[in-house]
């Protein structure tokens, strides 16, 4: 039994180190699936077995434990920029602007109610203090990228170390976190008497009556004499808006129109648009009318069809400049890119990986699914190079020092900051330099996982050897206490706010409460009470923002305020 004992003892053994690492992320994975109340902790309690492994004295050399944290980090936030790059600047269009602008008042609300418990429950003079509350303020919000980029600017303002694990407070807030951002939401359900069915009732009147996203069928009679001897492709630019004509009967012949048909007075045509497009083309084309044609001579039916683009060369090109609606007969109605569903505008930039709804008559539909590809088999293989030349330049970024007037060192955004800015830019505006982007939902999924189960595990480990001192002995109870105080007095007031002045419906807090606190838990709820998209809406209108937003200011407190 000599050789398992070495093996679990020998700790700069290979083995040891992939065999503590296997055993604590499988452990933790396992057991936070877990449900309580029908809330669980999911790869987050990772860090909780990590914590148990360390305290035992279960671990391995500090350097391969650093290593294979900041290798994580970094993994994880790139893969999160990926994903949230491509609607980091859309998100502001369509009303997410004012989503955005609570979302943000509620990070910052946060931070003053941190430094407010700062104040008053712990003593200032201690130089642990205030960054064990700011691993709490990172628990108390769910948030784990946070987390590693305040502990990876510890490490500039304390070059020799320090004595205490900011992950300590982080795991002591956490549980709570989750359950208070739940709770907060439902309390403001009970605060202004929220009917659920009158609100669930809202949020699909609204679905089915948007006018931008449902097809218009009519036939018109042409009677504007600026249109005689002008093409369908003239006519479409000069009136700016999705127009679909599927058929046109001139001098009593039915035939299917092109970009070059020219319209003549007295034709009738069929026209499918957006309902929102109905009485301005009504008014540019003339009257409706009631078609006489033979029922063997009606167009096809109007279908919808999920497309994916996997034909490189549609990488960058525009929904306005392709001129679809002209040309194919076709409206795009819907975006999916990364799992986040973004707002059709004509400048919109398609991907390769993009799913794209397309609404027109059912061969039109299948032949744009020709030209943009749609062979899921041809995304199966993994465009690695593109990660890694990210990662290459998000760690140039991220070390680059920018001296700033009254700071004592000069501010980097780090291993967290650099490569999630770079994902950003990358996930939006890669095309521009023929980088394919693309990663299916779960190969991305994948990879993030991946990167926050060895993060968690050796900020667990590390943070163990001195949990028991840290929080059972000292101010455990006090970090569980203050991060439900951070948790739950925003919530309570952005949702007031929300509700009381911009009148949102009540999923729609519920999701964008959700993707502040960057929760999934919160979002799976949200979508179980709900019968629409309202809280996925939410949830994916703030998200980016805010994860940017969780990262940049735990480096900035950091730096402000723990090196002084």
């Amino acid at each position: 039994m000599d050789w398992l004992i070495k093996l679990f003892t020998t700790q700069d053994s290979v083995a040891h180190i992939v065999l503590l690492y296997s055993m604590v992320i499988a452990l933790g994975v396992y057991l936070g699936k877990i449900k309580i109340g029908g809330i669980s902790l999911g790869v987050t309690f990772v860090l909780f077995v990590g914590i148990i492994a360390g305290h035992i004295g279960f671990t391995g050399p500090l350097p391969v434990l650093n290593i294979l944290q900041d290798f994580g980090l970094i993994l994880f936030v790139f893969m999160i920029g990926l994903q949230v790059g491509p609607g980091f600047f859309e998100s502001f269009g369509k009303g997410g602007i004012k989503l955005n602008m609570l979302s943000c008042l509620a990070v910052l609300l946060n931070i003053l109610v941190m430094f407010g418990c700062y104040y008053i429950f712990f003593d200032t003079s201690k130089s642990s203090n205030l960054p064990m509350m700011i691993g709490t303020l990172y628990g108390a919000v769910t948030n784990t990228p946070g987390l590693g980029a305040a502990n990876e600017a510890l490490l500039s303002v304390f070059p020799n170390g320090t004595n205490f694990d900011i992950a300590s407070g982080y795991a002591c807030a956490y549980p709570l976190g989750v359950v208070g951002i739940i709770g907060a939401t439902l309390a403001l359900k009970y605060m202004y008497k929220i009917n659920m069915e009158r609100e669930n009732e809202e949020v699909l009147e609204l679905e089915n009556e948007n006018p931008d996203a449902k097809p218009h069928s009519m036939h018109l009679k042409v009677s504007n004499s600026y249109i005689a001897g002008r093409t369908l492709m003239e006519i479409s630019e000069f009136l700016k808006r999705n127009l679909v004509c599927t058929r046109i009967m001139h001098n009593g012949e039915l035939s299917v129109p092109s970009r070059n048909t020219v319209f003549e007075l007295e034709d009738e045509v069929l026209v499918v648009c957006a309902e929102a497009d109905v009485e301005a083309i009504q008014a540019f084309i003339g009257p409706q009318i009631d078609a006489h044609w033979n029922e063997e001579d009606q167009p096809q039916p109007i279908v919808s069809r999920r497309i994916i683009i996997t034909n490189s060369s549609m990488n960058g090109k525009t929904i306005g400049k392709m001129n679809l609606g002209a040309v194919y007969g076709v409206n795009v109605t819907g975006i999916i890119r990364q799992g986040m569903e973004l707002f059709v505008s004509p400048n919109f930039h398609f991907q390769v990986g993009d799913r794209v709804m397309v609404v027109g008559p059912k061969d039109n539909v299948k032949r744009v699914a020709e030209m943009m590809g749609n062979s899921e088999r041809r995304l199966n293989a993994p465009n690695i190079a593109t990660i890694f030349v990210g990662i290459i330049v998000g760690i140039i970024f991220g070390t680059l020092p920018i001296a700033i007037p009254g700071m004592p060192v000069p501010l980097k955004l780090g291993l967290a900051g650099g490569p999630l800015i770079i994902a950003i830019l990358i996930g939006r505006f890669g095309y521009r330099m023929h980088l394919v982007t693309y990663t299916t939902a779960s190969a991305n999924m994948m990879l993030r996982e991946f990167g926050l189960a060895l993060f968690l595990a050796s900020v667990g480990i590390k943070a163990g050897n001195g949990f028991w001192e840290t929080v059972v002995q000292g101010d455990g109870l006090k970090y569980v206490y203050t991060g439900f105080i951070i948790t739950v007095i925003p919530i309570l007031i952005i949702g007031t706010i929300a509700r009381v002045k911009f009148k949102f419906n009540y999923f729609t807090i519920m999701g964008m409460i959700a993707g502040t606190y960057t929760d999934p838990p919160a979002l799976a709820y949200a979508n179980s009470v709900c019968a629409g998209e309202a809280p996925a809406l939410g949830y994916s209108t703030v998200y980016p923002l805010t994860m940017f937003l969780r990262i940049f200011t735990a480096q900035m407190i950091v730096l402000f305020f723990c090196g002084t």
